[in-house]
């Protein structure tokens, strides 16, 4: 990744950095994605990418709850259950879209990173991508990243 500097940064209305997501965002809600925004948008960015994953989960990669691309440079946020107006990775069931915050039960706190990649460069990416095969295709191309961070558990 080649990082230009910059403040890129990501946050939710609906929880502050390392706290408990509202319940409206897991299977104990309605399950719908919560509000993403980023701001201080560096220089040269044409589109961004985000990708939600959690490294708690017992599998070796982790989690992918998330994956959204093909989002305009002039957008700054994913409204609550929002993102299918651009293009749809797929989550770590194959499936597209938001998959809620389901932590198993007893597995205690789960961490829920929001990474905001700012990509500099106007990729034609197919839909259907996974985590790791969209990062290996924008890593040249990521200007910067920044990250929102909540979490959830089932007690």
């Amino acid at each position: 990744m080649k990082y230009n500097g910059g403040n890129l940064s990501a946050s939710s209305s609906a929880f502050k950095h390392g706290e408990r997501m509202p319940d409206a965002y897991s299977n104990n809600g309605a399950g719908v994605s919560p509000p993403i925004s980023w701001s201080d948008v560096p220089e040269g960015t044409t589109s961004f990418a985000v990708v939600c994953l959690d490294m708690d989960a017992p599998l070796i990669d982790g989690f992918t709850h998330w994956v959204v691309y093909g989002i305009p440079a002039d957008v700054r946020e994913l409204p609550e259950g929002g993102g299918d107006d651009y293009t749809q990775g797929v989550n770590s069931l194959g499936k597209p879209g938001w998959f809620p915050a389901s932590p198993p039960p007893g597995h205690g706190t789960h961490f829920y990173h929001f990474h905001v990649y700012a990509i500099g460069n106007n990729l034609e990416l197919e839909p259907g991508l996974g985590t790791w095969d969209l990062l290996k295709k924008i890593d040249p191309d990521v200007i910067n990243q920044a990250r929102v961070v909540g979490t959830y558990s089932n007690e």
